[in-house]
């Protein structure tokens, strides 16, 4: 998804008001928006804090600054700058994190970034997109172009299944429909999940729903979710986040304020490091079930 966000970037660098923070991050991926932005592509070095500091200050100006670093170094080590310098003054700061959930892996846990959007959305003024596949990046950055407050976009890698047309850009899609279930996905590990539901029988295929826009608003729910999960034995919602602040909760709570109430509800979410080993993503999502065959485990077990 970097190659998609660099290019969208690119599109806006002719913008006056553009600029670009980044925390020494971007080599050998982000030199053509350096090229198109010139003097408004800033490097702030190794000081989160501080390029958030200097974003909020651009944005008091009329710029409209986007930062960017590894998803904890953007929204974890400046927090205390993103909430007074940023969310309490409403200004339109964008924060971009790369490699969202467990996505760099062996790096451990400093690097992976598990309560991010959580966190963030705990402040004033503030929301998250999570694009699910790289063809979400240029919609949604334009769209993060146009808005007047603070907002966090969280990358992670294309896992989009392979000869898969994905529809067009929407804060909640629906990719599948069926008897078997419903899911409800956040970002891009819909990708795996997506290919092993479309080998699923046209019987045990679930309706599989994606979300890319927090936080999670009631009257943002679309009709058609909601007749879905009237007529669904269970709603099984999938976050490489953890349980507190993430989706799963916001949906819940959003729920009740419409007074519907799944007939079951089951949540695979972070939960952490269970062994205590660190691994590729992959083996963090299999260790927190948050793989394909536990989320078709699941679903059997409905």
């Amino acid at each position: 998804m970097r190659s998609a966000l660099c290019d969208a970037m690119v599109g806006l660098a002719a913008n006056p008001d553009f600029v670009f923070l980044t925390g020494d991050l971007g080599y050998n991926a982000l030199e053509p928006l350096q090229a198109a932005a010139g003097e408004r592509f800033i490097n702030a070095g190794v000081a989160e804090q501080n390029m958030v500091s200097v974003a909020a200050g651009l944005a008091r100006t009329g710029l409209r600054p986007w930062t960017y670093s590894i998803a904890p170094f953007i929204y974890a080590r400046p927090f205390e700058q993103i909430r007074n310098d940023v969310c309490l003054h409403d200004l339109p700061v964008m924060l971009i994190g790369n490699g969202g959930g467990f996505g760099y892996g062996v790096m451990g846990g400093t690097h992976h970034a598990l309560e991010d959007y959580g966190a963030l959305l705990g402040l004033q003024n503030i929301v998250a997109y999570v694009p699910v596949f790289a063809s979400d990046v240029a919609p949604i950055v334009a769209k993060m172009s146009e808005i007047e407050h603070p907002a966090y976009l969280r990358l992670g890698r294309c896992e989009k299944p392979a000869g898969y047309a994905a529809a067009p850009y929407a804060a909640w899609r629906k990719l599948t429909s069926g008897a078997g279930g419903m899911l409800l996905i956040v970002g891009p590990l819909a990708g795996p999940i997506l290919a092993a539901v479309l080998e699923l029988g046209a019987a045990q295929r679930p309706s599989l729903w994606v979300l890319s826009e927090l936080p999670v608003v009631s009257g943002a729910i679309p009709a058609e979710f909601l007749t879905d999960l009237s007529a669904s034995s269970a709603l099984i919602v999938v976050e490489e986040h953890v349980a507190h602040g993430g989706a799963g909760q916001m949906l819940a709570h959003a729920l009740l304020e419409l007074g519907m109430q799944p007939k079951r509800f089951i949540h695979h979410c972070a939960v952490g490091y269970l062994t205590g080993r660190y691994g590729s993503q992959q083996f963090h999502r299999r260790e927190n079930r948050l793989d394909a065959a536990s989320i078709l485990a699941s679903l059997k077990r409905d």
